[in-house]
């Protein structure tokens, strides 16, 4: 190779990680729709202060986020994930695997999940297993397990609005279906007889219509379809009470509180992940990851409560915070 050939190639590759460098300033995280808005905050709230770029931000669904954070490390790859859902343990063997080898997880908060309708309606109260008989695939029928008849919520109790079933939930991606199965389908079917294991599988029959990853799109469709429910977190509903109002379920309301104590039967706690072999080449990363975990944003009196995030209590913010601080590598142990 003659030396203005070289001369050209090594100019081309200083530009080219010039290049890398300057773009990887720019934190990238992907991830839970339902941690979305507290993240969004966060990361408005870390380029306005902090004189580094805005975090580029996308709502991908906690199953999605996770899929390209393991997807390896270095450019291409996020540095932060978002997670309705704690990971799971074949999550991180597949982060192992593609060299993601060092992770940070933080806990932020709580939330629950809401079955949310039109305020033009009366209120509703579900039980777990009547969800459970509205939405999956198979139920009991005379002993045996059959394909879901039912049509209307009256059909499965009299005591329920005699109107169409139709639900509107979040996809096989989401962190928040995810919870759904867990939370609401393996509860009730294991205290029903008929079934030998925890059964989550959700009938195909345009009952339950997958809407996609934006909850706010959720929130939009039942304010036309006035009939239908909407499966979706708190923070939704916090923004939107002037259109939409919650289900009780087994007689407990969707609030703060009641969240919070667990006693609400459908709650669940907020997560992100910190790619730290990423650190080097996005410096601004901990400076972000240090504020979203600061009091001023998941506090007691902190901004992202504001906007429906359930605050853990002191001494478990606390933890967690100090865990961040450290940059503690998380193990395959506190999964299991």
């Amino acid at each position: 190779m003659n030396r203005i050939l070289k001369t050209t190639v090594l100019a081309a590759a200083i530009m080219s990680v010039a290049g890398v460098a300057q773009a990887r300033d720019q934190i990238r995280i992907v991830g839970s729709s339902t941690v979305y808005p507290f993240a969004s905050y966060v990361t408005e709230e870390f380029g306005a202060t902090t004189g580094n770029p805005t975090p580029v931000i996308e709502s991908t669904g906690s199953g999605g986020g996770l899929r390209l954070f393991c997807n390896g490390v270095g450019e291409g790859t996020p540095d932060i994930t978002n997670a309705s859902r704690r990971m799971k343990v074949s999550e991180f063997e597949r982060c192992e695997e593609n060299g993601v080898t060092d992770i940070t997880e933080a806990k932020i908060g709580s939330d629950g999940i809401v079955l949310g309708q039109s305020s033009s309606n009366d209120d509703v109260d579900f039980t777990l297993e009547q969800l459970f008989l509205a939405v999956a695939a198979q139920v009991p029928q005379d002993g045996e397990l059959v394909d879901n008849p039912y049509t209307n919520w009256s059909d499965i109790d009299s005591s329920l609005p005699d109107r169409e079933i139709s639900i509107y939930g979040p996809p096989t991606t989401s962190g928040t279906r995810d919870a759904f199965e867990e939370l609401v389908m393996e509860t009730a079917s294991e205290e029903m007889d008929e079934y030998e294991e925890a059964y989550t599988e959700i009938r195909s029959d345009g009952v339950y219509i997958d809407a996609g990853e934006n909850d706010n799109l959720i929130v939009q469709r039942l304010s036309e379809d006035t009939g239908a429910f909407g499966i979706f977190g708190y923070s939704f509903l916090e923004e939107n009470t002037d259109t939409i109002s919650a289900a009780s379920i087994e007689g407990v309301a969707p609030e703060a509180d009641a969240i919070s104590s667990g006693e609400y039967p459908i709650a669940r706690s907020l997560w992100f992940y910190v790619k730290n072999q990423h650190a080097e080449e996005v410096p601004p990363m901990y400076d972000y990851v240090d504020m979203f975990m600061s009091e001023q944003m998941i506090g007691e009196d902190g901004y992202l409560r504001d906007i429906g995030l359930i605050v853990l209590p002191e001494d478990e913010r606390e933890e967690w915070r100090q865990a961040v601080a450290d940059r503690t590598t998380m193990s395959a142990d506190v999964l299991k």
